[in-house]
């Protein structure tokens, strides 16, 4: 059952004792408190909860906890950069992050895994809801008027390891034997093959690969493809066995009564225990479909060939290699996405509001990325007078697609029709969005997603953008350029002239 607001109110008797110095927010905290106190906030919640339970016979069941103290429990995350387990321990510990996240003295904080599950199951679609409802109100209320875009992508790293064709192997593996376990665990009542966990044979042999990469010699590379080859069959020699274990379960009839653990002191509920069934057959048919993919990269690979849609880890399947280019990074592991910001100006100092960021899993092109960032445009019924990206975004395509919105394009390193004081103006404001995303990744977490998954690292993307509007919202930094005054008559540039003239 949705919950929005808290049932309880949030003064009640221990808070009339308290000292009026402690119930204030911090003026910071103040001002975001101002703008989530809007009702159009927790509509897209309404919405979402109506899609996840669409032709279903509502449920009088637990309550969810307030989507109120839900939504400004993550805004303070993502702007502290704090984990679930201590951003709730703050929150518990703190007077004032209480007070700002609705939560009265009487209750208990939220556990951790309760907002966790949360963010997951609501899904991206709700924060991008929420990104557009601010750029709304600073329209609306703030008197933000969007003039001008810049727009660019950067890597948000996946939460893996570096990934080499051995570790893989011996992930693969590991995780085989593990899922292989369980499903023989749930399985008891028939008797299935064994899976080897050929773990430690592998290990010996990433042991012996790492001496071999500090030798000098050319004898090393033949070494090297002799002990990734022999990992790779040991996984594929699993991925068999695996195999097998998956026709057995497939062939017990449907009407073979499930086995009940005995050291259980209450029986498990036969949906549950069919729900677990099932749930850990296709843990291991996933492994098992995402090692072979591995086996054959490993092939490929010292067969010369091209390897298209690359797996660089178990853990976050979506992962892909993108190559950037750069002299310290070449290689990231991760996903694509655009960050474009929408300001009123495009004179020094300019701040603006981001849009939903657009994301994809692995090299993307910027005009594909693009094309999504003008649909947030066209559905926020916003007109631009200018726009400047780098060298990566197609000058004829660009120039045809940001047309639709009115506005006039400025390519680093394309000719521009402009005189050279505009472009230079220009050129520094695209400049700007370089040190947006640095900011962007160093204050707000973008850097590095740490939900798995294309779906999880959109979710982590955007409530990053959203903290970045709450924050440039409340500290009110959206002002007009001055501007300049023209001189009135013929007033000389030599001082000496002019004191002669005021003598």
């Amino acid at each position: 059952m949705l919950r929005l607001q808290a049932s309880t109110p949030l003064d009640t008797l221990w808070d009339h004792v308290l000292p009026p110095e402690v119930k204030m927010l911090p003026a910071e905290l103040a001002a975001i408190d101002l703008l989530l106190s809007d009702e159009c906030f927790l509509a897209p919640f309404q919405k979402r909860w109506a899609v996840l339970h669409s032709g279903t016979v509502p449920r009088d069941g637990r309550p969810t906890i307030p989507m109120a103290t839900y939504l400004r429990i993550m805004v303070l995350k993502h702007k502290y950069g704090w984990g679930y387990e201590t951003l709730l321990g703050e929150i518990s510990d703190s007077l004032h992050l209480r007070r700002f996240c609705l939560i009265p003295l009487v209750e208990s904080v939220p556990h951790e895994s309760t907002v966790r599950k949360l963010t997951r199951r609501l899904g991206p679609d709700v924060v991008e809801e929420l990104i557009r409802g601010v750029f709304t109100k600073a329209c609306r209320e703030r008197r933000f008027r969007p003039r001008a875009l810049r727009a660019d992508s950067t890597v948000a790293e996946a939460d893996i390891r570096f990934p080499t064709d051995s570790g893989l192997c011996a992930n693969g593996v590991r995780l085989i034997a593990r899922a292989a376990r369980k499903v023989r665990k749930l399985v008891s009542d028939v008797i299935l093959p064994k899976v080897r966990d050929r773990s430690r044979s592998v290990g010996r042999s990433l042991r012996e690969l790492s001496r071999t990469l500090k030798k000098r010699t050319g004898e090393a590379r033949a070494a090297v493809q002799r002990l990734t080859e022999k990992a790779a069959d040991y996984l594929q020699t699993t991925i068999r066995e695996g195999k097998r274990l998956l026709a057995a379960v497939a062939a017990i009839p449907a009407a073979t009564p499930e086995a009940t653990p005995a050291a259980t002191p209450r029986a498990v509920p036969a949906a549950k225990q069919r729900s677990s069934r099932r749930r850990a057959i296709d843990i291991l048919e996933n492994t098992v479909a995402l090692a072979e993919r591995v086996v054959e990269q490993v092939a490929l690979r010292f067969a010369g060939k091209k390897i298209d849609n690359r797996v660089v880890s178990f853990a976050d399947p979506d992962a892909r290699p993108v190559r950037r280019g750069k002299l310290a990074k070449p290689n990231e592991f991760g996903y694509v996405v655009q960050i474009a910001e929408v300001t009123q100006h495009t004179q020094k100092g300019a701040r603006g509001l981001l849009l939903p960021p657009k994301l994809r899993a692995g090299s993307t092109g910027e005009n594909t990325l693009l094309s999504e960032t003008l649909d947030e445009i066209k559905c926020l019924d916003v007109s631009l007078r200018e726009s400047a990206f780098d060298a990566g975004f197609n000058p004829e395509v660009t120039t045809t697609a940001m047309g639709s919105v009115g506005a006039e394009v400025f390519i680093v390193g394309t000719p521009h029709a402009g005189s050279r004081r505009v472009r230079r103006r220009l050129a520094r404001y695209r400049v700007g969005s370089e040190g947006r995303i640095s900011h962007l990744k160093r204050e707000y977490g973008l850097g590095r997603s740490r939900l798995r998954g294309t779906a999880g690292a959109q979710i982590w993307e955007s409530w990053g953008a959203l903290a970045y509007n709450l924050d440039a919202l409340a500290k009110g930094t959206f002002k007009a350029p001055r501007k300049r005054r023209k001189a009135k008559g013929n007033i000389p540039d030599d001082r000496t002239d002019l004191k002669e003239e005021q003598i």
